[in-house]
């Protein structure tokens, strides 16, 4: 894995699917190397999107207190991008350039804004290069992955 990468809120939650053991393990292991040789990032935008998700759509929702463990112990300590004006124009031009919505345009501006060499998600198209993000999906050949 070469350079810093930037984990899209998909990775995040995948995480926890225990309906899908390969993309939970890749998941997990994407975020443990984020944290332990601090070359993963994340940007509130993901934070905020997984506690939506976590608290209201997993199968099993998180509590509140087990959240907030989350948060704290492994969300947190990676979050790097946070809201600024200059974020939201870069999305905006992000946007116009790449035909992607505001908010995949938001996270890839993140992960630019963040200096990060790749972009793991699943949900964008894998292999593009936006300002010298490289966009890859990190379940690509794994059960039915795009």
């Amino acid at each position: 894995m070469p350079g810093k990468y930037f984990l899209d809120t998909n990775i995040v939650v995948y995480s926890f699917d225990t309906t899908a053991p390969p993309k939970q393990t890749t998941a997990k292991k994407l975020i443990k190397n984020a944290l332990t040789l601090n070359i993963g990032i994340i940007s509130y935008q993901v934070i905020q999107e997984f506690i939506n998700v976590a608290t209201h759509k997993f199968r099993e929702p998180l509590k509140a207190d087990d959240c907030k463990e989350y948060l704290e112990r492994f969300l947190a300590p990676i979050c790097e991008i946070f809201p600024s004006i200059d974020l939201f124009e870069d999305a905006i031009d992000i946007k116009s350039e790449t035909g992607y919505g505001y908010y995949d345009s938001l996270i890839v501006a993140s992960a630019v804004k963040g200096n990060a060499a790749i972009l793991y998600t699943e949900d964008l198209q894998h292999g593009r290069k936006i300002r010298g993000l490289k966009i890859i999906n990190p379940f690509r050949g794994i059960g039915d992955a795009k």
